[in-house]
């Protein structure tokens, strides 16, 4: 077997949707592990747009196995409507073909709605989440009060526990927040509708991996948001609510850490962030409008316009270090095709001293200036070449600087959104076990 984890280096967004794609091709099973319907992968195929949010990127391959892991937060709902709109398009998806962990929690209305009540009362303060009940739903889970797969699959206990939750979130929303209460027999109603369409696809995932080990399958592991949201290595508090690090794999699908063949990180050429949160090398001017415009740069799940900046490979270099990534990927090298010059920051300073990695505190944060290195920038289209050595050469200049202050080489470099637009290196799916 050989295993292969795909994440995410920066603040989401990364391109990550297409690689694992590209990957799904010569995969056996595709897992997502972490993160919920707040994070979305676009994917470029002969020219259709497909986004998802819950059902890993893999599923466009009808050979590939699909396996939401008990990590993912899941709201029912987006997970059925996704079903329906690849029916629609003419790719069914049944039981055999995606799986869904008996462990993983689910979102309840009250967890969504929770959750904007919260960011419109925080005000400017706002942290800019999706407001889909990923927080909310998180919490419940830690304080072991959430409700899970398997107990929708048990109708008298799903009663109990949703019941007892209603209770005391009501309370919390008609009190504090000045909102209506919720109907609990309405929620449990409709939630029952979907556990009679998701049974089928129940499963325990940790369970089917060690069978896929035991068979000596390739197994790749889908990231979800970037390194620099996990919410004990980010810019807490702007974060989600899980950890986007190779290490997740462990505790979000169940396959222990030292069977892990290869760690992917990807990195997007320049630098994006959704919502609010500390960003060092954001361009608010004409430059960053470019890099907006040209990449088109909206969130797959909200539509927000994202903000863009230089690359920042400090921020690169932690993600490294968390997650013990072995090789990049570099997307959307294309955007920055017609720009005269270019920075990558290598560096931080706070005030009078360089520090080589992100500061923790929010202080030192909002006190953080960036350290740049200035390389020349290219005119050529790039988006059809087939090798690195057709690259112009400030652009495999840039791609080598990306490796020096890295420390990891590149394996794969994305010079289009298409599937044919990719220039592949090195193999990537690690050791074999």
């Amino acid at each position: 077997m050989s295993s292969l984890v795909v994440i995410g280096t920066q603040w989401g967004d990364e391109g990550k949707g297409k690689i694992v794609d590209l990957l799904a091709g010569e995969a056996d099973v595709v897992v997502r592990f972490q993160g919920g319907n707040n994070a979305g992968h676009t994917l470029v195929v002969n020219g259709k747009k497909f986004v998802f949010h819950l059902i890993p990127s893999g599923i466009l391959y009808q050979r590939v196995r699909c396996l939401i892991g008990n990590g993912v937060v899941v709201d029912p709902k987006i997970l059925i409507e996704e079903l329906d709109r690849l029916s629609g398009v003419g790719i069914h998806v049944g039981p055999e073909r995606l799986g869904l962990c008996e462990k993983a929690h689910l979102i309840m209305p009250y967890h969504s709605l929770l959750d904007r009540a919260r960011e419109e009362r925080k005000g400017r303060s706002a942290l800019g989440t999706t407001g889909r009940g990923i927080g909310p739903c998180y919490e419940d889970k830690v304080a072991r009060k959430g409700i899970r797969v398997s107990d929708l699959m048990d109708g008298k206990l799903f009663k109990e526990k949703l019941y007892q939750n209603i209770e005391e979130k009501n309370f919390l929303l008609k009190n504090y927040f000045g909102l209506d209460p919720l109907d609990p027999e309405g929620i449990y109603e409709e939630y029952i509708g979907f556990a009679r369409r998701l049974e089928p696809y129940v499963t325990n995932v940790s369970w089917e991996l060690a069978e896929a080990y035991t068979k000596g399958k390739r197994v790749l592991f889908e990231g979800a948001q970037g390194t620099h949201l996990d919410v004990d290595h980010g810019t807490y508090p702007f974060v989600t609510s899980s950890n986007p690090v190779s290490g997740s794999v462990g505790t979000g699908a169940g396959f222990a850490p030292n069977r892990i063949g290869h760690v992917l990180g990807i990195v997007k050429a320049y630098t994006t962030r959704v919502g609010g949160g500390p960003f060092f090398t954001e361009l608010k001017d004409e430059i960053g409008d470019y890099l907006q415009e040209k990449g088109q740069e909206f969130g797959s799940t909200t539509g927000r316009r994202r903000r863009c900046g230089w690359l920042d490979l400090v921020l690169v270099r932690d993600a490294v270090r968390f997650s013990g990534i072995d090789s990049l990927a570099i997307t959307k090298l294309d955007v920055l095709t017609g720009l005269s010059e270019l920075k990558i920051c290598i560096g931080y300073r706070i005030k009078d001293r360089e520090i080589p990695y992100r500061p923790s505190s929010q202080r030192d944060m909002e006190a953080t200036e960036p350290i740049y290195l200035t390389l020349s920038g290219w005119y050529e289209d790039i988006r059809d070449t087939k090798s690195f050595e057709d690259l112009p050469l400030n652009t495999k200049v840039y791609i080598r600087t990306i490796e020096e202050y890295s420390g990891v080489p590149v394996s794969i470099i994305s010079v289009g959104p298409e599937r044919e637009q990719t220039i592949l290196l090195k193999e990537v799916y690690g050791r074999q076990h």
